[in-house]
């Protein structure tokens, strides 16, 4: 067996051990009263227990300060690109300096991305909560107060590091509950939702209020002020040490799990570079769709900030209705079946020169890149043993999150020399990007195809390498 393959199977013996020492029938361990403390579910063994959202006020109250907090973090990734072109004219730059802004926040969130394990085994999910919103915080008071540009980059860093940790913490923690598919397509709906009002509100500010691009930061200080009391309240219980028992599944050798072991696994690196395309498609789209509707389709500023509107509403809707019926056909025929249907969308949308239809496709196209975020966590607590859920999704969800910093930044560079209508162009090759690294996840098409590939032991490109067999035998 390969270095590669080792941990994860390490991690199977484990996990099968730990079942056949406390005999369960796996009913028997949801709790069955709303009662379970933090301290009490550290004792029940990880691949054992899925919580419900519901089962008790405290989980109820986390999980709804979580969907706040995904509020923001739409708000906060979505309004940069309707800003995009105010904060151009304001400082007077060009689009590959002003595209720095969507670069900058990738460094954010590639620390979140290896620092998340750390953050947890030492502060718990208390850890993330508070550092989330301080982080933002420290980014969005100087940029409410209009700094000389180069400081802009630098600001956006911590907001980047701070949505990166609570991205992948509280993907990784309600992608390990009871009906995970629906709690995560709400909870990624409540993203959209933000991305949805927060451009709305930033362009209504500039192009109706006659006000500053900058006078939007204003709002989001209150409103990050308030997650930080709200998250930090809820999961203030959630400690390193009520971490550290409730991950205390260990390999073969003694070691804990960590980052760095999940990362010798393909299947955290074929996941996290699904989401870093997704996530670099969708802030793409979202970041220049104005710049592209006001250039290019020749729109009226207001009207060109309502198409972003659009997108992310599409988006929401996509991330609730969809996610309904993802796990009940399967995730892997599921995304397949909406990737499909968003490069046909995406081609429409560059091909048909109409301000208007641009604005329907461009709203399709977001209901259905919705559920493919949701999708890819639940595929992954699928895949992956329990003790590599956390360190693995998270990873996965904070360096996909850098999505949101290379593509545009890519578009903005490349459209300096050669028009913003190459947004089109990279989205679509971004999309056929992510279809082929989906189907290289094992599993197949078929429904419960996920838990039977984790099952047999089934490795990356399985049916891949099965096709070419077959193909050989028939020669």
């Amino acid at each position: 067996m390969s270095a590669i393959q080792t941990p994860l199977a390490e991690a199977r013996v484990s996990t099968t051990s730990l079942q056949n020492r406390n005999h369960h029938d796996p009913e028997k361990l949801e709790p069955s009263t709303g009662t379970t403390t933090d301290e009490e579910a550290a004792n029940i063994p990880p691949a054992e227990r899925k919580q419900k959202w519901n089962e008790s006020p405290t989980n109820i109250y986390r999980y709804l300060s979580t969907v706040y907090s995904f509020i923001l973090l739409g708000m906060t990734d979505a309004v940069i690109g309707a800003l995009l072109p105010y904060i151009e004219t304001y400082y007077s730059i060009s689009y590959t300096i002003l595209s720095l802004l969507f670069l900058s926040p990738f460094v954010g969130y590639l620390l979140a991305a290896l620092l998340n394990n750390h953050i947890h085994h030492h502060l718990g999910q208390r850890g993330v909560a508070i550092l989330g919103p301080l982080c933002r915080l420290c980014g969005f008071t100087p940029l409410a107060f209009h700094p000389p540009y180069p400081a802009l980059p630098v600001v956006m860093l911590l907001t980047g590091f701070g949505n990166g940790i609570q991205d992948s913490a509280w993907n990784a923690w309600i992608g390990n509950m009871h009906q995970a598919n629906e709690l995560l397509g709400l909870l990624h709906g409540a993203y959209g939702l933000g991305a949805t009002i927060g451009p709305l509100i930033g362009t209504a500010m500039v192009t109706k209020g006659n006000l500053q691009w900058y006078t939007f930061f204003y709002i989001m200080i209150g409103l990050d002020g308030l997650a930080l009391i709200l998250t930090t309240s809820a999961f203030w219980k959630a400690t390193g040490k009520v971490h550290r028992a409730m991950h205390a599944t260990l390999s073969e050798n003694g070691q804990r799990t960590t980052t760095r072991r999940v990362m010798r696994e393909p299947i955290t690196w074929l996941l996290a570079l699904f989401l870093l395309g997704y996530v670099g498609a969708e802030v793409s789209l979202g970041g220049w769709i104005v710049t592209f509707m006001l250039r290019v389709r020749h729109a009226e500023p207001f009207i060109a900030g309502l198409t972003v509107t659009f997108f992310w509403l599409g988006l929401t809707v996509g991330r609730v209705l969809l996610g309904f019926i993802t796990g009940r056909i399967g995730e892997k025929l599921a995304i397949t079946g909406y990737l499909l249907l968003s490069v046909a969308l995406q081609l429409l949308y560059w091909l048909v020169p109409n301000f208007v239809a641009s604005a329907v496709f461009v709203a399709f196209l977001g209901f259905f890149l919705g559920p493919l975020f949701p999708a890819a966590i639940v595929a992954a607590t699928k895949l992956l043993p329990a003790d590599y859920h956390v360190s693995a999704i998270g990873f996965a969800a904070a360096f996909g999150g850098g999505g949101a910093a290379i593509f545009p930044f890519a578009v903005g560079a490349i459209a300096q020399s050669k028009g913003v209508q190459v947004l089109q162009p990279i989205v679509l090759a971004i999309l056929a990007f992510i279809l082929l690294t989906w189907w290289l996840l094992p599993g197949g098409l078929r429904q419960g195809g996920l838990e039977r590939a984790r099952e047999n032991g089934e490795r990356p490109g399985h049916e891949v390498r099965v096709l070419v067999g077959r193909l050989r035998g028939r020669k």
